[in-house]
């Protein structure tokens, strides 16, 4: 079985925009990914946290480091201000070195967050022939080049 690097996702929601919550969350959150998919942290290439523009008080990543990921590379930001988004959410995104193919991987939405991980029967169509046209054409221009 050959390791390749996979992403875990997850998100939840946080009830205030204190320390306390945005830390017990992502502690929560980050645990059950963890231990549902097996994780150790030194398989664990990086690890992004995000939050809606609406919780600041803490870094999330931080919840990583009390969890013993002193030397997992982590970065925190801010998700996109897109309108009507559920507010107060943390998501997390682990770039896992894993044997696990990506049908395996489990991803956790807690919460409110457990909305944001739409059926993909849901999702919007798109027009492939229009899409699999403009492909065709910018591939013309680079090899033009």
């Amino acid at each position: 079985m050959s390791t390749v690097c996979r992403g875990v996702r997850g998100a939840v929601t946080v009830a205030s925009n204190t320390r306390e919550a945005i830390l017990e969350e992502t502690r929560r959150l980050l645990a059950l990914m963890i231990r549902l998919n097996g994780i150790e942290a030194e398989d664990v290439a990086s690890a992004i946290f995000t939050t809606t523009r609406d919780l600041n008080a803490e870094f999330p990543a931080l919840a990583a480091r009390q969890l013993g990921w002193w030397d997992v590379p982590l970065l925190c930001g801010h998700e996109m201000d897109v309108p009507g988004q559920l507010p107060r959410v943390v998501r997390i995104l682990v770039h896992w070195n894993t044997g696990k193919t990506q049908q395996e991987i489990i991803h956790v939405y807690l919460g409110g967050a457990a909305k944001l991980r739409p059926d993909r029967a849901q999702l919007p169509p798109i027009d492939w022939e229009d899409l699999e046209a403009w492909i065709a054409e910018q591939l013309r221009a680079f090899r033009a080049r």
